[in-house]
């Protein structure tokens, strides 16, 4: 099968070409000409060059392709209006392009956020068809994403992919948890209690390349990604200190603290005219009790499971960031 992947030269989406390829699909990857291709070495694929914010760079990097999946988006923006650039109209604009330029796609695979979703309100994992709740821009931008994907004519082959957080190697987001672990200094948001699912880069790769290549009935729906347990802050911390080889000072801190950090940190980057990822829309989001889901109806439909646990993961997470010189 040849798949494009979009996004494919950031965290995530260098994961999922690199499964697919290891799988013996054909990839094409979408990158931009300023894109980094640090993390494209190693497997085999070919490039093109394109946008998602450019609708006419599209068609071109469509030729000829089976299947899309649809990794590229932003995590971190100025404003609402740069996520929904990107995030939602991006989406559009590739569906767009597929209309045009591959009316007979076989399988197209968004990979949306758990955000775009919400928290639970009790503990538990909330239903993939009950009403989403996004709390923030981000997650309304991932939101429209999707409803852009159920709203176009291939939505009968198309997958949702809504991974809780992503970490492993390559990822930048969590690498200053690792950092601050090895300066032996943890500040918890009120006192690091609150639970979150989470899944290992690999494992959600593997997962997406089975919504990709998979004969079962699986287009049309949406499916919840991690790694079968709940974790707390705390739980987190203390399997990156196992990872990193040190113990860290645990300081429990209130929500006004993040808050008053957070709005220091959008200063400084828009004093340098630069998204930052910590700001107070994601001390919202780290705020809620419960970030949960549950991967048991991709289990069902196409045989999924994780593999790869939080100890192991972090401490492989530690490995690539150490032998790359990140920490």
């Amino acid at each position: 099968m040849k798949v494009l992947v979009t996004g494919a030269s950031g965290f995530f989406g260098s994961h999922v070409a690199e499964e697919l390829a290891r799988q013996g699909c054909d990839v094409r990857v979408l990158v931009r000409r300023t894109s980094s291709r640090d993390f494209l070495s190693g497997f085999p694929h070919e490039v093109a060059i394109g946008d998602v914010a450019d609708g006419g760079s599209l068609p071109a990097a469509l030729a000829g392709v089976e299947a899309v999946v649809h990794a590229a988006g932003l995590i971190k923006a100025r404003s609402a209006a740069e996520f929904d650039a990107v995030n939602a109209r991006g989406t559009a604009n590739l569906l767009a392009a597929i209309g045009q330029a591959a009316p007979d796609l076989r399988r197209f695979v968004y990979v949306s956020s758990l955000a775009a979703h919400g928290p639970s309100e009790d503990g538990g994992p909330r239903p993939p068809e009950a009403e989403p709740r996004p709390l923030t821009a981000y997650g309304r931008s991932k939101l429209a994403g999707e409803e852009a994907v159920r709203a176009s004519p291939i939505s009968g082959r198309a997958v949702i992919v809504r991974p809780s957080v992503i970490y492993g190697p390559r990822d930048p987001a969590l690498l200053s948890f690792f950092q601050a672990v090895r300066w032996r200094v943890a500040p918890l948001l009120m006192g690091g209690h609150n639970r979150i699912s989470i899944v290992y880069a690999t494992d959600a790769a593997r997962a997406v390349a089975l919504a990709t290549t998979a004969e079962a009935a699986v287009a049309g729906r949406a499916y919840f990604l991690d790694d079968g347990s709940v974790y707390s802050w705390r739980d987190l911390l203390s399997a990156v200190e196992a990872a990193v080889g040190r113990r860290a000072l645990r300081i429990s801190a209130p929500r006004w603290a993040f808050a008053a950090a957070a709005a220091a940190s959008e200063l400084f980057g828009l004093a340098l005219r630069r998204a930052v990822v910590f700001n107070r829309e994601k001390v919202l989001e780290m705020s809620q009790r419960y970030w949960v889901c549950s991967h048991e109806e991709l289990k069902r439909d196409v045989g999924w499971q994780p593999e790869v646990g939080l100890d192991e993961g972090a401490g492989l997470t530690a490995e690539w960031y150490r032998a790359n010189g990140w920490l």
